[in-house]
């Protein structure tokens, strides 16, 4: 697994944002549950979102893509995303449905990803339905961060939107994983064959 984190990878233009954005959660929690300054708590979050979408079009571009990135951008992702659920479930107590959904996931993912390096000693990219999950996601807390005033029925289908995309995510990942475990134990068993 230590092959997987080489020295020269890890302080690139990339990771660097990632680990500005991990900066970035506590200000925001500050920012919206202490002052409740709730324009400057989402100016924040799309400045933490921009960082992200940066730190991707960089790595592509300049060739910086590592595996230690793979596993620090989603990490810096879902603690900001587990953050900002905390602060509007105070608000909005059908989040900690959500809350406990996502740690859930999160639980299964990481699970899953652990288990994908060992297999294949490899760290795989967010796929699209993940990122459609993030996007859905974030769309819907700056949402409630701006607009504090939104009906309960409006707030009510926008948490259930998130909850069948995160389902969805979860289960297109988990299907992805024990596709790609099947084929290399089938491409396993057809090289001893041949051999």
């Amino acid at each position: 697994m230590l092959k997987l984190f080489k020295k020269n990878q890890i302080l690139t233009i990339p990771n660097l944002l990632s680990f500005f954005r991990l900066l970035l959660i506590p200000l925001i929690i500050w920012l919206y549950v202490f002052r409740q300054q709730h324009y400057i708590a989402a100016a924040v979050i799309l400045l933490s979102g921009a960082t992200d979408i940066a730190d991707g079009i960089i790595a592509r571009k300049f060739n910086m893509i590592s595996d230690f990135g793979k596993i620090l951008d989603p990490i810096a992702d879902k603690l900001t995303q587990i953050a900002l659920l905390v602060c509007l479930s105070y608000k909005y107590p059908l989040m900690l449905v959500l809350i406990v959904l996502f740690v859930f996931k999160e639980c299964i993912m990481g699970a899953l990803g652990a288990i994908n390096i060992k297999k294949q000693q490899a760290v795989n990219s967010a796929k699209w339905h993940g990122k459609l999950n993030t996007i859905i996601l974030y769309s819907t807390m700056l949402i409630m961060i701006l607009f504090p005033g939104l009906p309960k029925v409006v707030v009510n289908i926008m948490i259930g939107a998130c909850i069948v995309s995160m389902c969805c995510s979860l289960l297109l990942y988990t299907r992805f994983y024990l596709c790609t475990w099947k084929q290399n134990r089938d491409l396993s068993t057809e090289e001893n064959v041949i051999g």
